[in-house]
């Protein structure tokens, strides 16, 4: 292959230029209106439904300003338009294999419909979110991470190549690796029916975190693909990805541990990623292999009696437990269900044969916690969702009783969550930030999220219009503290078009990096039309 260019050419869009199916009415229009942040006002005067580059590049050239949708899933208020043209991408949702671990597919394929296609083949797409649901298009342009970033990373690591429409309609096919920023810090794009530009890197440092989404991409010698990803439509429209897939060569066991004491939890889940990272580099096959951990803080797990999910899924929960861990364990795909049980029972029994299941056992022991362990074995799928699922009840019921205070107070209460990373070795210290700028306000909260990564999500839980005001406080209050411990406050949902999350991103680069951020914006779209308002306001 050729050495890298700075420079890439724009191509034709794929399919006939002519106008997709319009949506007007309002019954048609409604289920656009809004996503899963609940931001108020969402309102649009078409919904456009191409099904190839052609029909979104004449919706394009139409529509003044444009909001592209994947699922909805947005918890930035990224996906609810306000005037704008709105472009789902639901029937762009083709998909093909290019070879044993390749995969291209469309902006509107769903990441649950992704998995069940690979799976058939015997693959898996490891950096796939929490919410299956979201479509691809979404979870590129968000550099969308979940549970499994532990060992897997975020998206980025995994896309190959992108198509991206830009505002003036042109196509850039970006493979990873052919296109490098210059040294001095640019690339050059060269349109078909337009002049070359010059897009000027920004001179930030972006937090060295294993997750981010927080703003454009930027380092010494990047790749262009990477300014697209996690760009959240701003600068272009994301139609194709191909993207890296793994064979699966393992089975999961899926565990729920409680526990009596936080700082045994927080010693716990210290350990099992110690232990997974010497794993990992030994290649030890009887190694404890632990690709996520999720955190539940005692709030958490009061929400969860106080509204039976606890009972619904199954699952003993202790009245005295202060924390709960939720994790992953990859076996070996030889491992015999029956033999699992088996290194369960016997555990602590030193004559018995070597495995990441005893081992783990043998580990909890340690601790007096292996009666509290729930575990699915491999191939208990029903009783895995039933795990996994009470970590997603905890934001469904915070939810809930959001939307009571919201019918309440007669408007005025939302949603008030942070979405923040620090390195590991902060995470004790930035919960307590978190629990004490808290309860200084008087608010009720629950922390709950990936603590395998440093990424937890303090939430408010608000009563009244006033908490939401101190929440807000509260969230930029902890964003300068996780800064100021080399973390990120932006870590996985994306700015969108929250006031708060906007702040943050201005708390991380400063006002020079937001300048720099919007030049490359205007350079691309200087009229505003792609995601206005998203990332920052029209300028």
């Amino acid at each position: 292959m050729n050495s890298p260019s700075h420079r890439v050419k724009t191509r034709r869009p794929s399919g006939p230029i002519r106008m997709p199916s319009l949506v007007n009415d309002p019954d048609g229009l409604a289920p656009y209106l809004g996503d899963a942040a609940h931001t108020p006002g969402g309102h649009a005067p078409f919904v456009a439904l191409p099904r190839n580059e052609g029909e979104l590049v004449a919706v394009l050239q139409e529509a003044p300003r444009i909001l592209v949708v994947g699922a909805q899933s947005s918890l930035t208020g990224g996906a609810t338009p306000m005037g704008e043209w709105v472009i789902a991408t639901g029937r762009m949702n083709r998909l093909r294999f290019c070879g044993s671990s390749r995969v291209r597919v469309e902006a509107g394929v769903p990441l649950l419909s992704l998995q069940k296609e690979l799976a058939a083949k015997g693959l898996f797409y490891p950096p796939a979110t929490t919410f299956t649901g979201a479509f691809l298009g979404g979870t590129v342009a968000t550099n969308a991470a979940g549970a499994a970033t532990f060992k897997y990373g975020s998206t980025r690591e995994w896309v190959r190549a992108l198509r991206v429409i830009l505002a003036n309609g042109e196509v850039l096919e970006i493979h990873r690796g052919e296109c490098r920023a210059h040294p001095e810090g640019f690339f050059e794009i060269h349109g078909r029916d337009t002049g070359p530009v010059r897009l000027v890197l920004p001179t930030y440092r972006m937090p060295a975190t294993r997750k981010r989404s927080a703003g454009y991409h930027c380092e010494p010698g990047m790749d262009l693909i990477d300014l697209f990803i996690g760009s959240e439509g701003t600068l272009g429209i994301i139609t194709e990805v191909e993207l890296e897939v793994l064979p699966v060569e393992f089975q999961l066991l899926t565990g729920f541990l409680e526990c009596p004491e936080e700082s045994t939890a927080l010693e716990v889940a210290t350990l099992l990623r110690r232990e997974s990272l010497k794993t990992r580099d030994s290649g030890d096959p009887a190694g404890l292999e632990v690709r996520s951990i999720e955190w539940l803080d005692a709030r958490s797990l009061d929400l969860l009696r106080s509204s039976g999910e606890d009972r619904k899924s199954g699952l003993r929960l202790a009245a005295d437990c202060q924390a709960a861990l939720i994790f992953e364990l990859e076996m070996p795909l030889e491992t015999d269900t029956g033999a699992a049980r088996e290194a369960i029972a016997g555990a602590t029994d030193p004559s018995g044969p070597d495995s990441p299941l005893r081992r783990l056992c043998r580990f909890l022991e340690r601790f007096d916690l292996l009666d509290h362990l729930q575990v699915a074995l491999p191939g208990e799928e029903a009783k895995a969702e039933k795990i996994r699922g009470l970590r997603e009840a905890v934001p469904v019921e915070v939810n809930h009783r959001i939307g009571g205070a919201r019918d309440r107070c007669g408007g005025g209460v939302r949603k008030i969550a942070a979405d923040m990373i620090v390195p590991f070795s902060s995470v004790a210290k930035i919960l307590d930030v978190y629990r004490e700028g808290f309860i200084r306000r008087g608010l009720d909260y629950a922390i709950w999220g990936h603590i395998s990564d440093g990424n937890l999500h303090a939430n408010a839980i608000p009563r009244s219009p006033e908490d939401v005001k101190l929440g807000r406080e509260a969230i930029l209050e902890f964003g300068k503290r996780v800064i100021d411990m080399g973390g990120c406050p932006l870590s996985e949902h994306g700015v969108g078009r929250d006031p708060t999350k906007q702040q943050l991103l201005k708390e991380l680069y400063g006002e020079t990096g937001i300048r720099e951020m919007r030049a490359i914006k205007e350079t691309l779209d200087p009229d505003y039309r792609l995601a206005p308002g998203v990332l920052f306001e029209p300028g």
